[in-house]
């Protein structure tokens, strides 16, 4: 029998906080845009410790870190105070932790859920095989990204769970955007995640992996989660996150938001993994994101940290240029992207976007406090927000990278509103991130690639070493774009 959200109701700390502005505010959603790492890690937290019915978390990524193993820690707190914890993970990245969430499928008030996952448990040579074998099901994955505290409060964006999606991580941290968000858009997210939920694509770690989900495991993991929480709370990290302006404006309950009358929760068909290829429908997002650039009036800035757009999206977005539009592109450098290959699919259709009149700028991989709110001052930092604004009055955040995987493989969701408030602010991200400190200008001259941050000229891809060009080309020559 399928399982559903629990429906809002009076009682929680929550329920406090918010059924007021709610009902204030009928029919329309609340929202926020999520900056900073650490109030990203904090929302999180705090709406998890003040849970008093229900948590609902889906994501991508759970790294098994500082951030990650804390957050698990906190649904493990809510779970013995009697809240019903649902999470639900892509098997991709979750394999590889398949002991620990058995273990806390064994408590009584969590429910743990792989999306489209490998029969097997364990063992990469076994994983390998399988995905040989059944690529075309392995090869599609949820993406998504959703955290539900009581049906009252949701987090809806680009991050995963994990120390470099918070700001947290010594090495590389992500520039990253989340929507935060209360109202009638909460119940949409509770609605996508239960249609996720209870999809045919969807296995629960008891059917999965049964003799591991026990107490033993579960003893195993409360004591591994407590003492990874105690050493945490000694971090450097933990200490800034305790000073940090954002993160106790936001406990101080001091946390304004824009309210909206107009927004859509626009999520894609967990059954993606099993339509015809290349069918319209497969990809919600693609249907509504496209009309709203073909809408635009003024101006389109888009945010994309791995930019494929292909023949169909490049003719798109050339098209709003030449018709007098200001359109503009934000994506990582070949030295900034985390995964070098797209960077050869997104190279080959440079010259004809700016040929077009489309703006090219490519972030530069600084120190992370230099262009984000990186507290440990990390080796660099790497975009990683999906975002776009349609002449300064609407905007979407999401999971959505305007590439093919993301169009035909993996499943996405996000958040289109209309608001002037919200549209200026991710528009003073995108020309922050766009300055000549953090990001290279690309432009064309004499049909020749040019790179400026107005200080050093580049005639080819800026700081990248033989190894990240190589990467890059091979993706060109075999025409791998359909799998970026």
């Amino acid at each position: 029998m399928p399982e559903t959200a629990i429906p809002p109701s009076q009682g929680s700390q929550l329920d406090e906080l918010i059924a007021g502005p709610e009902a204030a505010h009928p029919g329309e959603s609340g929202l926020r845009l999520i900056k900073q790492g650490p109030e990203a890690f904090a929302v999180r937290a705090r709406s998890a410790l003040l849970a008093g019915r229900s948590l609902d978390v889906q994501t991508y990524i759970w790294n098994a870190d500082v951030t990650g193993m804390y957050l698990a820690h906190r649904l493990l707190e809510a779970a013995d105070r009697g809240v019903r914890v649902r999470v639900l993970v892509d098997d991709m990245d979750a394999r590889a932790k398949n002991a620990g969430f058995a273990g806390l499928d064994a408590h009584p008030n969590i429910r743990v859920q792989m999306f489209n996952p490998f029969s097997t448990r364990k063992g990469l040579l076994r994983q390998f095989a399988e995905m040989v074998v059944n690529f075309d099901r392995l090869n599609h994955r949820m993406h998504n990204k959703t955290w539900i505290a009581d049906n009252r409060i949701a987090i809806v964006g680009g991050r995963n769970l994990g120390d470099e999606y918070f700001g947290a991580s010594e090495e590389v941290n992500f520039v990253d955007l989340d929507f935060a968000m209360v109202g009638s858009l909460v119940r949409d997210a509770s609605a996508s995640f239960d249609k996720y939920w209870n999809a045919e694509t969807t296995r629960s770690m008891r059917e999965l992996d049964p003799e591991r989900v026990n107490n033993q495991e579960l003893d195993r993991v409360r004591a591994l989660l407590a003492a990874n929480a105690a050493e945490g709370e000694k971090s450097r990290y933990a200490e800034e996150h305790r000073r940090d302006d954002a993160v106790q404006r936001l406990i101080a309950g001091d946390w304004p938001m824009e309210w909206a009358a107009v927004s859509q929760f626009v999520v894609d068909d967990p059954a993606k993994v099993t339509m015809e290829k290349q069918a319209l429908e497969r990809s919600h997002v693609r249907t509504m994101l496209v009309p709203a650039i073909q809408s635009a009036r003024k101006s389109v800035t888009l945010i994309s940290p791995y930019f494929v757009p292909n023949e169909e999206g490049t003719r798109l977005l050339v098209d709003a240029a030449r018709s007098g539009l200001r359109v503009r592109v934000l994506t990582n450098s070949l030295v900034a992207n985390d995964v070098a290959a797209v960077h050869g699919g997104y190279s080959k259709w440079r010259r004809e976007l700016l040929a077009g009149g489309v703006g090219l700028w490519e972030l530069k991989p600084l120190l992370g406090s230099e262009v984000h709110a990186s507290l440990l001052g990390s080796r660099g930092a790497s975009l990683h927000t999906k975002a776009l604004t349609v002449d300064g009055d609407r905007l979407f955040i999401g999971s959505f990278n305007i590439d093919p995987r993301s169009t035909w493989l993996n499943c996405e969701q996000g958040i289109l509103a209309e608001s002037t408030n919200l549209a200026r602010q991710l528009e003073e991200i995108f020309d922050s991130q766009s300055l000549g400190k953090h990001a290279w200008q690309v432009t064309l001259a004499d049909g020749n690639l040019h790179w400026s941050d107005g200080r050093e000229r580049f005639d080819r891809d800026p700081k990248a070493d033989a190894w990240r060009r190589f990467q890059a080309w091979m993706t060109r020559a075999l025409g791998l774009d359909a799998q970026l």
